[in-house]
């Protein structure tokens, strides 16, 4: 990470002799024009020093990744195997469509948040793939971990899937395999607006949208969760291993005395052709993925390459790729944050021929606005390039503007401080023309997409499309730190009020490191620098199709 060098001009803006100037309107010519041209040295100390840094950061978020896609203990399993049960992340693999990937979301959900229990993945695996060519949302209990049981984490992360899946208009399918709601937590699971219920309410509200749901019962679907599959458009449900109640066996015989088995309280056999519960029966889990793929296909749903995307380069691609390798993100960026990130590099290695038509370059340069394309798709970019300032929260308001009267979606690159404050920025309105640009991060009605590349503190979280702001996706990088201020100006702003406490500074430091946020769910997944473009291009599909609706902002306080 290099020093602010808000005075470069790494922009290629030089314009041609005039007797050439009418040769400039060809597209060739216009994209010459927008090149955006390194000044990174990838052979400096600095550079090769963050580059450790980061390749360690990146090493240590790839293995917490591994070991959470492991899911339960060897023992569970086995055991989940015993049961001729296919385990959860082999569901999802022979679901979807061969040769297409699968956008996972948040796989470190739960990742050291509950003191002597291992929850990995938060105990459910959610992510979008393709379905017989249906772009879908996929929600799979894990019953290796502590039976598929709801905690407070699991709630959330359902919770947000069907919050994305409702946002880009995506059909659910669910792989139920669970106990329902882990008793011990019931307090933060049950009762509230966002607890289980909220599950159901979804399923219901989203079918009223059109936006088909469809469950594959594999497993237990008891209690609450029964109303999963009951509540879905059509479901299939295993023979022998699928069971739907809201009781089961031991709780009826307490309740009422009766003594029934599993099978016969709420079998396959019996939901199909007696409760009608259940639509199809299926002999096996492989039998229930042809059928669940024979459903989709009849969804007379729009086909389209939202997650097609090749996941190597051996398919010719349709756009250009960056002129330099998104490899050397780690270089540039590393993981000290007291430096400034420069924006231009960073965009330089995820646009497409790292070609960006920079809107009102040389005002408010604090926020670096303009217009370019990943994977072939447009999109509308604020990038973080040190706090915000008067004219850069003016600038970025008026680029917000254009960019929803266009239908553009938005991609907010975020290493942001906050907002400049001392009397002078006072003086200047910073508080309304901040207020200016909050307004239009809120009421802009394209999709937003939003990644964290650095710092995301203060207002500048809200300013910058943080999650409060309802960014279609938000991921961030392992360097990645979230916090109400950075933890030094919080202890010395606690200590003047008297308030220091002791070890105050360390705990801010842990809270806003990227894995504590991303185990709450914060965000959407931690994501390798050198997978982003990727990862933004699938986010980009998946939201494509969505956002034709009208913007219309609150009052701007002028």
């Amino acid at each position: 990470m290099s020093p602010p060098r808000l005075s470069i001009r790494i922009l290629n803006r030089r314009l041609p002799p005039r007797r050439h100037i009418a040769s400039h309107t060809h597209s060739h010519h216009a994209s010459q024009v927008s090149i955006l041209r390194s000044k990174i040295d990838t052979s400096s100390a600095e550079f090769k020093h963050n580059d450790a840094q980061m390749r360690a950061a990146c090493a240590r978020v790839t293995e917490l990744r591994r070991a959470a896609a492991q899911g339960g203990s060897e023992k569970a399993r086995e055991k989940h195997r015993a049961r001729g049960k296919i385990l959860p992340r082999d569901r999802i693999t022979a679901l979807i469509d061969p040769g297409t990937p699968f956008l996972e979301l948040s796989p470190l959900a739960g990742h050291e948040l509950y003191p002597g229990e291992d929850v990995p993945g938060g105990g459910i695996i959610t992510g979008i793939g393709t379905v017989s060519g249906v772009t879908s949302m996929i929600v799979a209990n894990d019953s290796t971990v502590k039976g598929g049981t709801y905690y407070p984490i699991t709630v959330k992360k359902h919770l947000r899937a069907q919050e994305i899946a409702r946002q880009n208009r995506l059909p659910c399918i669910y792989l139920v395999d669970s106990g329902g709601a882990n008793l011990a937590h019931q307090a933060d699971v049950f009762p509230d607006v966002n607890n289980f219920g909220r599950i159901f309410y979804n399923q219901a509200t989203m079918s009223a949208a059109r936006i088909p749901q469809l469950s594959i019962v594999m497993g237990p679907c008891t209690a609450g969760g029964a109303y999963v599959p009951a509540m879905s458009d059509e479901n299939i449900i295993v023979e022998k291993t699928g069971h739907i109640f809201l009781a089961g066996p031991p709780l009826v015989k307490a309740a009422t005395g009766e003594v029934v088995d599993a099978e016969d309280l709420g079998g396959a056999a019996m939901h199909t052709s007696v409760s009608g519960v259940g639509d199809y029966m299926a002999v096996d889990e492989a039998h229930a993925i042809v059928l669940a793929r024979r459903s989709i296909s009849n969804y007379n749903w729009p086909r389209n390459a939202a997650v097609s995307i090749p996941t190597d380069q051996a398919a010719p691609a349709s756009w250009k790729e960056p002129l330099y390798d998104p490899a050397e993100l780690a270089g540039i960026v590393g993981t000290n944050l007291r430096r400034q990130i420069p924006a231009h590099e960073v965009i330089a290695r995820l646009v497409d021929g790292s070609e960006f038509a920079e809107f009102k370059p040389d005002f408010g340069q604090t926020i670096v606005t303009g217009f370019a394309r990943i994977h072939n798709l447009p999109v509308a970019i604020l990038a973080s390039n040190g706090p915000i300032l008067s004219p850069s929260a003016l600038k970025a308001a008026h680029f917000i503007q254009l960019a929803a009267q266009r239908k553009i979606p938005l991609l907010f690159l975020q290493n942001i401080a906050g907002f400049m404050v001392g009397r002078a920025a006072e003086n200047a309105g910073i508080a309304k023309h901040g207020a200016q640009l909050v307004t239009a991060v809120a009421c802009a009605a394209v999709p937003k997409l939003t990644l964290v590349i650095g710092a995301s503190a203060g207002a500048g979280n809200y300013g910058m499309c943080g999650r409060a702001y309802s960014p279609r996706f938000l991921w961030t990088w392992p360097n990645a730190r979230t916090s109400v201020m950075g933890a030094e100006q919080l202890e010395a702003v606690m200590a003047s009020v008297g308030k220091g406490g002791e070890g105050l500074k360390e705990r801010i430091e842990r809270e806003s490191e990227v894995l504590y946020g991303s185990a709450r769910l914060w965000d959407d997944g931690v994501i390798l620098p050198t997978d982003s473009r990727r990862v933004l291009a699938l986010g980009l599909r998946v939201a494509a199709d969505t956002g034709g609706e009208e913007t219309r902002f609150g009052v701007f306080r002028m």
